[in-house]
C-alpha cells in the first residue's frame, strides 16, 4: 500500500499533462477508500510542474535498481 511522501513512476500516460510512463512524482494525498492519490510531479529545480489526480493503479513504487532520466515535457522549437 502506498503511503504519503513515497516516490512513485507511471505505469500509464496522462496526456493531458504531458506526463509519460517512468516519469517519477511524490505522493501527496491518499483518498479515504485509499483508491485515489494525488501526485506531485517537481523539475529537477525542485519547484512543481503539476498536481495531478491518479487511481493507485497508475502508478508503482521505485525499485532500488533504478536510475532518474531528465527529458522535457515543454515541446522543443
Amino acid at each position: 500500500m502506498l503511503q504519503e511522501f513515497e516516490q512513485v513512476a507511471l505505469v500509464v500516460n496522462v496526456p493531458a499533462y504531458g506526463f509519460v510512463v517512468g516519469d517519477v512524482g511524490t505522493v501527496v494525498d491518499i483518498t479515504r477508500n485509499c483508491e485515489g492519490i494525488t501526485v506531485e510531479f517537481f523539475n529537477f529545480a525542485g519547484e512543481t510542474i503539476a498536481i495531478v489526480p491518479l487511481h493507485q493503479s497508475d502508478v508503482r513504487l521505485l525499485g532500488v535498481s533504478e536510475v532518474m532520466h531528465a527529458r522535457s515535457i515543454l515541446p522543443t522549437p
